[in-house]
């Protein structure tokens, strides 16, 4: 593993404090619209179809260049991707409150997302790389899995205030003091750390063709709620993206520096991390969405009222990722994992259950703790070992897989998510909120199933990498979280 040089320029603490943000600003940008949505709905005249796109522009755009980001860490540098990432994250968030039609604001949640692959792995790359190993490592990751998990959690929270008392337009504002402030510390706190050298070159062809094809692909899923799944508009787009992602693996494979090398990713706490994370993500971001639109749709209530009645998610998540911090050196993350996502899969089913006369403390407060908590003990193992098993010189890469995995299965999930409530919705009798309801608890249990799927593929995830060998006269090895 990479490690920054030991120099008294290196402020940890700084950088930890610029990757935690980091962290945070990535979720809380994706979470924070939904509880704004039907107020932005109202504003600029977005049709129910592409009001998801409000979320998805973020995250296509994000998860569609990560694998870039995060190799650009690896090439230019972790200090310098990190600090203009999280610039241009800030001043995109500025653009976006000023937005006066539906296109621009999509467009600039777009470069939002663009900003936010840039931030996302190298975040992660930043904790990696300052500490290394140990329990300080489980630690900041612990911290950095907090801000990222409450970033989301908050986002809702704070939303339903600022949509409330101040419009919507303070929701796209409210990442950009910290983005500037994050900026700073990292600047400061790798101090004047050179670029890590002999990163390679950039993998272009690579780069095009990865975000080709996951554009292709939500956009497919995206318009099956209108389209239908055996249209020949989705069966073109499913296999045009299967043809640009068969076109990237030859790419990726001939590559000498590639933005995905295969072994890396094939290695089995890596791809099992990735695997687990990207359904986790399906079923949390799908999980946010609905049970957002529920509680104001469903059971009427206000955007700041909706807010707040999700602070039990957060209390949830914060005993979670504490616990799994404390756990992880001592019982490995196998445990963590499923015991996590079983726990997340119970709380999923429990939102299914909601109903139009439905009660708070039934269809939200209960499954939102058992959801959060069982997502907080997941969380911070898998991104502990999926960066902790990189072989010099791809910390970046494994970092922006990981945050890839993650936004992919957000984004394809909620698209899929979408038309299935859509679907639902229509073939249920009478309509109004109860068809509605019914959408929404349609596409919760398939959250559910998803989170399962996580808790299935934990039972197969290896206790422990193999140990490095000790160089001749380069003393015993640390182990490795």
């Amino acid at each position: 593993m990479t490690t920054l040089p030991a120099s008294p320029s290196v402020r940890s603490g700084l950088v930890l404090t610029a990757a935690a943000a980091a962290q945070f600003l990535v979720a809380f940008d994706m979470s924070v619209i939904n509880v704004a949505l039907p107020d932005i709905q109202r504003s600029l005249g977005f049709t129910d179809t592409d009001l998801s796109w409000v979320v998805n522009a973020y995250a296509l755009a994000f998860g569609g260049l990560l694998l870039l980001g995060g190799r650009l860490c690896d090439v230019a540098g972790t200090r310098r991707i990190l600090v203009a990432g999280l610039l241009v994250f800030g001043a995109v968030s500025v653009a976006g409150t000023c937005a006066p039609t539906a296109s621009l604001l999509v467009a600039a949640r777009a470069v939002q997302g663009v900003g936010a692959a840039m931030i996302a792995p190298a975040g992660l790359a930043a904790l990696s790389q300052a500490f290394p190993d140990g329990a300080a490592r489980a630690r900041a990751f612990g911290v950095g899995a907090m801000s990222s998990a409450l970033g989301g959690a908050l986002g809702v929270v704070l939303s339903g205030v600022l949509t409330q008392v101040l419009g919507w337009r303070w929701v796209m504002f409210a990442g950009a003091p910290v983005a500037l402030v994050a900026a700073a510390a990292a600047a400061r706190g790798f101090g004047r750390v050179p670029a890590r050298p002999g990163g390679g070159t950039l993998d272009v062809p690579g780069a095009i063709l990865a975000t080709a094809a996951l554009t292709v692909l939500v956009g497919t899923v995206g318009v099956t709620d209108t389209q239908g799944w055996g249209s020949r508009v989705v069966l073109g787009g499913t296999v045009a993206a299967l043809a640009l992602f068969v076109a990237f693996v030859v790419v990726e494979r001939r590559t000498p520096n590639p933005l995905v090398r295969f072994s890396t990713l094939l290695r089995p706490r890596i791809g099992l991390a990735n695997a687990i994370m990207c359904v986790l993500c399906a079923g949390q971001f799908g999980a946010f969405f609905f049970v957002s639109l529920y509680m104001q749709r469903g059971l009427g209530y206000s955007p700041a009222v909706t807010g707040v009645a999700f602070l039990p998610f957060c209390a949830g998540l914060v005993v979670g990722i504490v616990a799994s911090s404390g756990l992880l050196p001592r019982i490995g993350p196998r445990p963590l994992l499923i015991v996590g996502t079983a726990i997340a899969a119970a709380g999923a089913w429990g939102f299914s259950m909601m109903s139009a006369d439905g009660g708070y403390v039934a269809t939200v407060l209960l499954p939102s703790l058992a959801t959060s908590i069982g997502i907080g003990l997941s969380f911070m193992p898998l991104s502990n070992v999926a960066t902790a098993d990189a072989p010099d010189g791809e910390v970046g890469m494994a970092a922006g897989m990981l945050s890839a995995s993650r936004q992919i299965g957000g984004s394809v999930g909620l698209a899929g998510l979408v038309s299935i409530a859509a679907a639902a919705t229509a073939a249920a009798a009478p309509s109004g909120a109860s068809a509605l309801v019914a959408g929404y608890s349609h596409a919760l249990s398939i959250c559910a199933v998803l989170l399962l799927a996580g808790t299935m593929l934990a039972l197969f995830f290896p206790s422990s990498s193999r140990p490095k060998r000790a160089r001749p006269g380069a003393g015993s090895a640390k182990p490795r979280t």
